[in-house]
């Protein structure tokens, strides 16, 4: 991934969080890898986290419950002064908030709901921690 600017190896968290949207919907799995760090963790309300680039994989390649679709971002907020290690210290990296919609396909039915995305960029410039939440009961 070639630097932009805005972290100390000069990734812009913007573009970054953008790129594994753009990612997801391509079903590049291999490629949105490359932005997670090797120790990320991934919390979605009602699930247990899934913690490691290994179980990143796993879920996007087979448990998650979304078949296809695409992201639209309404809102994208960096935070200069979050994110980071997951350490709750707010010194270390970027946090990156993204509000949007997510049409799609899910068990064979057509589905459209929104959603907000917290995503913490470490020190390296990859995202070490990601939150999910939508306003639906199950995803």
């Amino acid at each position: 991934m070639p630097p932009l600017d805005d972290t100390p190896d000069g990734t812009d968290p913007e573009a970054l969080v953008r790129r594994y949207y753009d990612r997801v919907d391509a079903d590049d799995v291999e490629g949105l890898l490359e932005l997670f760090s090797e120790t990320i963790t991934y919390e979605r309300p009602g699930q247990d986290p899934i913690e490691g680039r290994a179980d990143l994989r796993a879920f996007y390649e087979r448990d998650r419950p979304l078949e296809d679709g695409e992201h639209s971002l309404e809102a994208v907020i960096v935070d200069g002064e979050g994110g980071g290690d997951g350490d709750g210290n707010d010194d270390d990296g970027n946090r990156v908030a993204v509000r949007g919609r997510f049409s799609g396909v899910q068990n064979g039915e057509s589905v459209s709901f929104g959603f907000a995305d917290f995503h913490d960029i470490n020190e390296d410039g990859v995202i070490e921690n990601r939150w999910t939440y939508t306003d639906r009961d199950t995803v």
